[in-house]
């Protein structure tokens, strides 16, 4: 029982807009099925989308070096992460939606913070707010010595792998 939960679909382009998809479910006139939103912002190609475990947002990593945060229902933008000096190819959330992980061209993986969902609280240079729509890193991880093509997180929220073109897998 208990009432189905909405599935939502995000698909990201080359001309770097992504679609929100409200709905999977086909038409029962048979008419195709069309987005629910455009979502604009990104300057070159996105390379990854990603939902966060609790579906309140999602992020979206792109060849122009930022990851950006979205509202996970609605697709509101809420915030965009920057600090990479290469395009951003891989996200990866924490288990509570908390913190978000990239990983870049640049060799480094970056750790931000998404915990308040872009709806005020307390404000600093990581906080996420209506009002300030850039957000500083909370930290770097460098020691790869090329690009990081894959990230992870262990479910139980310790420890984080990447996978790099430098052939290493390093645990965080």
């Amino acid at each position: 029982g208990g009432p189905a939960r909405a599935e939502r679909l995000v698909s990201g382009s080359d001309d770097a807009t992504l679609l929100l998809w409200g709905s999977l479910k086909p038409e029962k006139d048979g008419k195709q099925l069309r987005p629910t939103a455009r979502l604009t912002g990104h300057q070159q190609p996105v390379n990854a989308i990603l939902f966060s475990p609790d579906a309140r947002k999602f992020a979206s990593a792109s060849f122009d070096k930022k990851v950006k945060l979205w509202h996970g229902r609605t697709g509101a933008f809420l915030a965009t992460f920057a600090g990479h000096v290469g395009a951003v190819y891989c996200l990866v959330f924490s288990a509570d939606s908390r913190l978000l992980i990239s990983g870049s061209k640049d060799s480094t993986l970056k750790v931000w913070t998404c915990a308040d969902d872009g709806v005020g609280g307390e404000q600093d240079k990581h906080s996420v707010s209506k009002t300030r729509k850039f957000a500083a890193a909370l930290g770097t991880l460098p020691g790869h010595f090329d690009e990081v093509f894959a990230v992870d997180a262990a479910p139980n929220g310790a420890a984080v792998a990447s996978g790099s073109k430098d052939r290493t897998i390093k645990m965080w």
